[in-house]
């Protein structure tokens, strides 16, 4: 639970620092007590109906052998709709996409989190105005930059942090509640439906804004598999969701008793002596939300690399004890750059909240709707109380995505750009695969047939034992082939390869090898892994005994097929400026060997031209 209090609910928890300042700053709304009632009443119910009934009670739920999150969810819908093609590229296409909208979110979340807590600063010293982005983009560049060094030495102290902010948060809205007790009134429905009956449009407007309540909802199902759903929904229930309406409702009582609080109703709350503790506190606990996403960023790439949609890149691991902590520079820095041009374009949190929610509410609808196959195909919900459950989820995610569009112009755009930039990669690079894959297949020997030919006319059978890594388990290996044109020999023990990856997270160790002889000491070995183990090839065949070798000796030398790939202007059906870029991700890709943890002084890499 203090785990989770710490890493999951860092950013929807740092919220309270700029979300209803921004409904009011938007000037849809004058400060009276009808909108201020309305307002927060909209809020209450957003956040009873988005994040306690729709992620805390339902979504948890969809667990994919304990874990969660975005690339989780679509694994288990895959599984769920089996053999319908065209149901598994619908799904492959929307998780594809919102894969690519988290990075667009996380792009915005460590940005406007930091810039809203330094901007504290000013109610201090009006004249730190000038300074506050540079002081960001330090925060921002301090926190990228340690990042290769893990959060485990640091992780241990963002639990008692958080609990340390919500406390205060919700003590402090406490207080303005005492002083003010009819803002309570906002808990009643009725408040939401006079808003919404009177001034519909405005309602609809504010909607889109008040997204930025329920910002970081998807953490608390993308964090799942590290903490439980029960340590979750415990710690919702328990401390975060009251702690926020206390604040929430506190800056609304303190509304309507000054009018000029508006320009920062967060840090008014508090008194002037206990500003600067609080900046501190408030910055402290932006940086670890920015932390929680940037390593939720390192986690999602992960699996998107094993799921295929992003080529192999260099991944670094942080922890000699967790395997999900690890470290992605290109990501890192990718990251970073986009933050810091965030920052510098936008300027201030006023600014970023146009660009804020666009990307959130596109993940929430997808999130939804993949949520309607698991129900349909994995927990065989009956039609009419499914339809019943999507309608009312849908109705609600759709009003605020419509609501969300009208920021597109103002700053959505951002965050659309660079989710849309890592779609495009990720539909390149799969198709990409699936096409060099099928080019590798067309020009494909069976292997049946080489070996027969190859254990009768070649004399020489070097001792030792090699490795030929393949995609396809039935077709010569390109590696076996180039070894057999020039070397003329093929070793006493052959081993032909393939890994494969599955649609859930874990593979049990006793699961994961499966060895079948082709006879003349030449091995058929299949290994698997789920999206989030850990290859080690030399590891698993380490473990394969009472067949006669051992790999684990210095006699063991590993192939693989290295082509060079270039684009074609016939045969696959992709555009040639795709084909091209596909190109330049497979030549630019991280190596084989560290991504399977071969031996690099074992390691022999063969391969010729192939074109797509």
């Amino acid at each position: 639970m203090l785990g989770a209090a710490g890493i999951v609910y860092g950013d929807i928890g740092t919220s309270v620092l700029y979300a209803l300042k921004e409904v009011f700053a938007t000037g849809h709304l004058s400060l009276t007590p009808g909108h201020v009632h309305g307002v927060l009443s909209l809020l209450f119910w957003m956040m009873t109906l988005i994040v306690t009934l729709k992620y805390v009670v339902l979504v948890l739920r969809a667990d994919n052998k304990g874990e969660g999150g975005t690339l989780a969810m679509l694994a288990l819908a895959l599984r769920g709709v089996g053999a319908r093609p065209m149901l598994r590229r619908g799904l492959l296409a929307i998780g594809g996409f919102a894969a690519a909208l988290f990075y667009g979110d996380g792009v915005i979340t460590p940005a406007i989190s930091v810039l809203s807590a330094t901007e504290g600063l000013k109610l201090l010293a009006p004249w730190t105005g000038a300074y506050i982005v540079p002081l960001t983009l330090v925060v921002l560049f301090g926190l990228f930059i340690v990042q290769r060094r893990g959060t485990a030495s640091i992780g241990r102290y963002f639990g008692p942090v958080m609990v340390v902010w919500f406390l205060v948060i919700g003590f402090m809205g406490l207080v303005q509640i005492v002083a003010t007790p009819q803002i309570l009134w906002a808990l009643l429905p009725v408040h939401v439906i006079r808003f919404v009956v009177e001034e519909p449009g405005t309602a609809f407007v504010i909607s889109g804004v008040l997204v930025l309540c329920v910002t970081g909802v998807e953490a608390l199902y993308a964090d799942m598999g590290h903490f439980g759903r029960r340590p979750i929904r415990l710690v919702w229930f328990g401390l975060v969701m009251p702690s926020l309406l206390l604040n929430y409702f506190g800056q609304g009582a303190l509304l309507l008793a000054d009018a000029s609080a508006l320009r920062n109703p967060f840090y008014l709350l508090a008194p002037a002596w206990a500003w600067p503790p609080l900046v501190l506190l408030a910055t402290l606990c932006t940086v670890i939300a920015s932390q929680a996403l940037i390593s939720g960023a390192f986690s999602i790439t992960k699996q998107a690399i094993q799921l295929g949609f992003l080529p192999r890149l260099h991944i670094q691991h942080t922890s000699t004890e967790q395997a999900g902590q690890i470290y992605i520079p290109f990501v890192n820095w990718a990251l970073f750059i986009a933050v810091a041009a965030a920052v510098l374009y936008f300027q201030s949190p006023n600014a970023l909240a146009s660009a804020y929610g666009v990307a959130i509410c596109g993940l929430m609808m997808i999130t939804t709707v993949m949520l309607v196959f698991v129900m349909r195909f994995c927990w065989h919900f009956h039609l009419v109380p499914l339809a019943i459950i999507v309608t009312v989820l849908l109705a609600i995610d759709l009003l605020l995505c419509l609501s969300a569009a009208l920021k597109i112009a103002s700053g959505g755009w951002f965050t659309l750009m660079c989710g849309f930039g890592v779609f495009v990669l990720m539909r390149t690079w799969y198709q990409g695969r699936l096409a060099l894959l099928a080019t590798r297949q067309a020009q494909s020997i069976d292997l049946d047939m080489v070996l027969n030919h190859t254990l009768k006319d070649v004399p020489l059978r070097a001792p030792g034992i090699a490795v030929f890594l393949t995609a396809n388990p039935r077709t010569a290996p390109g590696a076996l082939l180039h070894n057999l044109k020039h070397n003329k020999v093929i070793h006493e023990f052959n081993l032909f390869l393939t890994v494969r990856f599955h649609e859930e997270p874990w593979v049990a160790q006793e699961e994961r090898v499966q060895i079948s002889s082709l006879g003349n000491q030449c091995y058929e070995v299949i290994i698997h892994y789920g999206f989030q183990d850990d290859p080690d090839i030399p590891r698993e065949l380490a473990g394969i005994k009472d067949h006669g070798f051992d790999v684990s000796t210095m006699s063991t030398s590993y192939f693989l097929g290295r082509d060079s790939v270039t684009a074609g202007t016939h045969g696959t059906p992709m555009a040639k400026w795709r084909k091209m870029l596909f190109v330049h991700m497979h030549r630019n890709a991280g190596e084989i060997t560290d991504f399977m943890r071969l031996p690099q002084n074992a390691t022999v890499q063969l391969g010729g031209m192939i074109q797509i």
